[in-house]
């Protein structure tokens, strides 16, 4: 609650981007498979990419700064994964009607409303993850919200839309993309800015997370779901941090952003009150023709140059700390790096280790005219890159001046921090796709499908009757396994308080030893409990035949061949007891178990001692 309080009165507002890829067998818009089981490249395709105007007949301005970097495009294509949809050499497919229909259910779940014709729009795609330099996406869903710790949360669309390509490789000049994954069906979900606080919004993405899973036919695995988070404070700006693919750390890295945007706010204040000014930047190569300083001989020796400006009333502001291990320099710096330079050097840096000589430093100061108060900024490298780089530093400093840019951040999984991507997108992406008919949506089945809608609560509240025990219930409820154990528990008549501690505990320790448990096929447990069941086997043996890791019912049945792990029951069982001679009941249970402990079911011993 105070925690609420405090993000309150600095007017923080946050929404979510929740994007799920669905596992269905084909990809959007055409037969290949969706599952992304690739092998060595079979083509590669390149290509550049320019921003073009949107419906609105106005070209966004994070097209228009992707389109300044000048990067070329490579694109490894696979077999069985991609086809010429991928590359935009051939018209898009019929729609995937399975994806739609789990898309359909996804929007039941948060009983949206759906439009009676689905329309299909392009997205411009400005950072050359898509060879046509567009995404398709429709709006399936709206007009929703969940209930979220008694606290209602708008969710405003549901998309079915096509998975970006992955990066394989990315620097300055070139991004190779692997196109596997291009096209592979996914939900965006997309909340209205009505979360207060970061640990809230953690909540809301695991609410989403689990609706998602029980209801619709979803991939798990890291990289599957991706949240974005949109941040705003009062006097700040809009930020999308893009790309979380597991919620660890995300309240860390919101209540980070918030500290960067109250620090750039203090900055700004003081700017204004010194009346601060940002100057033009000059080429001041001369300065520094035999300079020993490492990074600009470097490119003074391959026919670079260096710019420089001045940075009025900036003195000690370049260097102030932001965020950990982050000053607003870094945030200069980041927009020069965009152009394809390492970085700026400032004046609040420590020079001297650059190895500046007193004369360079002072020919630099009068050739800008640079005074006690100012600072500057400097960049090297070729002169068309060195140009480029210093104008956006430089518009980034002017920034300073009014305030917090609206930007696209990605975030440094070392430091937990926010960097900058690129400008904020907007509206203008956006175009109608000419080339895929509009869907009718048929209304009597989507309330159909309203109507077998899993809730969290009840499932929460059956997983504990099953289990017995509440809290492996809850942890059964969020856990990957929940469908491998409904499907256990149905058919292989086990008690779910035999199989749900076998799944959520004893893998956990198995895969803290390091045995690859994530192998074991959903077929190799249902044959390992089938068995139990029938009293082939004791519940002490099934972890044994785990750590072998079975695929399948050959594998777990030689496993128990080898092992000896067959149970001991009735007559044979009566003859271990015999042969432990006349001694306590204690005494014989610990000589029996001690050496048949994986074979001896313990309660029977104890009713064949009775």
């Amino acid at each position: 609650m105070q925690e609420d309080k405090y993000y309150e009165s600095l007017g923080f507002k946050c929404g979510l981007e929740i994007h799920q890829r669905l596992a269905s067998r084909e990809k959007l818009f055409c037969s290949c498979n969706a599952q992304m089981n690739s092998d060595t490249s079979m083509a590669e395709i390149e290509r550049k990419q320019r921003a073009v105007a949107g419906e609105l007949g106005k070209i966004d301005a994070s097209a228009t700064f992707e389109t300044t970097r000048g990067r070329k495009f490579i694109y490894n294509a696979f077999r069985n994964t991609t086809c010429l949809v991928d590359i935009d050499e051939e018209p898009p497919h019929e729609l995937n009607r399975e994806a739609l229909e789990i898309a359909l259910r996804i929007s039941a779940a948060f009983n949206a409303q759906v439009p009676s014709e689905l329309e299909l729009m392009r997205k411009e795609v400005v950072d050359g993850s898509d060879p046509s330099a567009f995404q398709r996406t429709l709006l399936v869903g709206y007009d929703s919200h969940l209930i979220v710790s008694k606290k209602k949360i708008t969710v405003s669309s549901i998309f079915l839309e096509e998975e970006s390509s992955r990066i394989e490789h990315s620097d300055s000049n070139v991004v190779i993309y692997n196109v596997d994954k291009l096209g592979v069906p996914l939900v965006e979900i997309d909340t209205d800015p009505d979360i207060r606080s970061p640990h809230e919004a953690k909540e809301v993405a695991e609410r989403i997370g689990l609706l998602l899973r029980l209801n619709g036919k979803v991939q798990r695995g890291i990289g599957s779901i991706r949240q974005d988070v949109n941040v705003s404070i009062r006097e700040g700006a809009r930020v999308e941090i893009k790309g979380f693919q597991d919620l660890e750390n995300m309240e860390l890295i919101i209540e980070r952003e918030v500290e960067r945007q109250l620090k750039l706010v203090e900055i700004r204040t003081i700017l204004q009150e010194r009346k601060a000014e940002v100057h033009s930047p000059k080429e001041v190569t001369r300065v520094f023709r035999d300079t020993k300083v490492g990074v600009i001989r470097k490119n003074l020796d391959n026919n670079g140059v260096v710019f420089a400006a001045r940075l009025e009333k900036f003195n000690g502001l370049l260097g102030r700390e932001i965020n950990p291990g982050r000053r607003l320099g870094s945030e200069i710096s980041d927009y020069a790096k965009l152009a394809g330079v390492g970085g700026i050097i400032h004046s609040d840096e420590n020079l001297a280790h650059y190895g500046f000589t007193e004369q360079e430093l002072s020919e630099l100061k009068k050739a800008l005219g640079v005074e006690k108060e100012d600072a500057f900024i400097i960049v090297s490298s070729l002169k068309e890159m060195c140009k480029t780089a210093i104008e956006h530093a430089v518009k980034r400093a002017a920034h300073s001046l009014i305030g917090i840019p609206n930007e696209t951040r990605g975030f440094d999984s070392k430091l937990l921090v926010t960097v900058f991507q690129r400008p904020l997108p907007g509206g203008s992406r956006m175009y109608p796709e000419t080339d895929v008919r509009p869907i009718a949506v048929d209304v009597k089945q989507y309330e159909l499908m309203k109507k077998k809608v899993v809730d969290p609560d009840e499932m929460l509240r059956g997983l504990e009757k099953e289990i017995g025990n509440k809290q492996l219930a809850e942890q059964m409820l969020w856990s990957a396994y929940l469908p491998l154990f409904k499907e256990l528990v149905e058919k292989t008549e086990v008690s779910g308080s035999v199989i749900a501690p076998i799944l959520l505990e004893k893998t956990k320790e198995l895969r803290r030893s390091g045995i690859d448990v994530d192998r074991i096929s959903s077929d190799a447990f249902r044959h390992l409990f089938i068995i139990y069941k029938k009293g082939s086997i004791t519940k002490a043996a099934i972890s044994e035949v785990m750590k072998q890791t079975p695929m399948n019912e050959k594998e777990v049945d030689d496993t128990i061949k080898k092992g000896n792990l067959a149970r001991i029951s009735g007559k044979k069982l009566a003859a271990l007891v015999d042969a432990a001679g006349v001694k306590s009941r204690d005494g014989i249970i610990r000589e029996v178990m001690g050496k048949y402990r994986l074979n001896v079911d313990g309660d029977e011993l104890n009713k064949m001692l009775n």
